[in-house]
């Protein structure tokens, strides 16, 4: 499997309403940059949570969510990048 970047990867906003769609990308790349557990929130457009999930430091995750929802996290320690999953 290999992931076509479609974007920079930049820090994960820290709030819903610093949330990102990134680039209303159906597959973000996430990584924990740091080593502590942080919370992974996915929320729909108008701000309600539909998922939450625990990335443990350093660990490199793709997610895949519609393209309207957006991603925020508990620590901007976690950066996030839009991609094309192919393979």
């Amino acid at each position: 499997m290999s992931n076509k970047f479609l974007g920079s990867e930049a820090a994960c906003g820290t709030n819903v309403g610093a949330a990102s769609t990134f680039l209303n990308a159906m597959d973000v790349r996430l990584v924990n940059n740091g080593t502590t557990n942080r919370i992974v929130t996915i929320a729909n457009s108008a701000d309600v949570t539909l998922a939450t999930f625990t990335l443990v430091g350093g660990e490199v995750s793709i997610i895949r969510k519609n393209p309207a929802d957006q991603i925020f996290a508990a620590h901007a320690d976690v950066l996030g990048a839009p991609v094309v999953t192919e393979g």
